[in-house]
């Protein structure tokens, strides 16, 4: 009977330890992702609400750096480079932080993303980017701190922070116009040599119509002045299953080559195997 009692409390402090409350987050957190142009912007932060309380210059004191949000710092991604009040950002993951006044916000694009609030060591390598918000109030009240991306144009959007009767705003520019002509001169100009290339590793490794994989290859290696070793390395086994042993032969001997003098041990060894499997001379 002892033991029987036993084994019933350590299933029961077992399955209580594993019981878990849930309730809701004081400060829900939210994601965003935004395409403006061809740049995408990702935003995740957590929204703390008013609650009856005088936020900026009370909860919020003016003139000292706020996490610009709560819990974990509130975060933001470009997938490109882009221009933020004039100011170069480069594509990535950065923390944001926000220095409110009365009539501007300092926001300060922060390197390092892994801190809860404030970083402890305050490391100024680490701020990518120091810009001015412009401030406005706004005729409504916005009870819970929102974050909002809008003003969308092909090239430009506003980023707001909005809070109380308070809204900060930058703006931010995307290359779209130079990520426009490079695609539009890459499609006009046809396949390009890497394009060529890939082609004919797909119809050489999933056993297609070697002579087409031929056809690609050959025009990889034209367009380029001087063709790497691993792109004449698949030009020769190609050239190899294709039956054109004595090409094949020729290439490799280039492949080889060239891997030598760019000190590729990998691809000497196999462009020698290959040339004494065909028989080369």
């Amino acid at each position: 009977m002892k033991k029987f009692t036993i084994l019933f409390v350590c299933i029961l402090l077992a399955n209580l330890s594993s019981a878990q409350i849930q309730t809701p987050q004081p400060s829900p957190s939210a994601k965003m992702e935004q395409m403006v142009g061809l740049t995408t912007i990702n935003v995740e932060y957590s929204r703390p609400s008013m609650k009856g309380r005088e936020i900026f210059g009370n909860l919020v004191p003016f003139d000292k750096m706020w996490r610009t949000g709560a819990n974990k710092n509130t975060t933001i991604s470009f997938s490109d480079d882009v221009m933020i009040s004039g100011k170069k950002l480069a594509a990535g993951d950065y923390a944001i932080f926000a220095t409110p006044t009365k009539n501007s916000w300092e926001i300060v694009f922060y390197a390092d993303t892994n801190n809860w609030g404030l970083p402890q060591k305050w490391d100024e390598s680490k701020v990518a980017l120091k810009t001015k918000a412009e401030v406005q109030k706004m005729p409504i009240t916005m009870e819970t701190f929102t974050i909002v991306i809008d003003e969308l144009k092909n090239d430009s959007a506003a980023i707001n922070f909005l809070w109380e009767d308070t809204v900060a705003y930058l703006t931010v520019n995307v290359p779209t116009e130079d990520k426009t002509m490079t695609s539009i001169n890459k499609v006009l100009n046809g396949p390009s040599s890497s394009d060529y290339y890939s082609a004919a590793t797909y119809y050489y490794e999933e056993g297609k119509d070697i002579n087409q994989a031929l056809t690609w290859i050959n025009k990889s290696v034209e367009m380029q002045e001087d063709a790497p070793f691993y792109v004449l390395r698949k030009k020769s086994l190609i050239e190899a299953k294709a039956g054109k042993k004595k090409d094949a032969i020729a290439t490799a001997k280039k492949s080889l080559a060239a891997a030598k003098k760019a000190g590729n041990q990998d691809y000497v060894k196999m462009n020698e195997d290959s040339l004494k499997e065909w028989g080369a001379k």
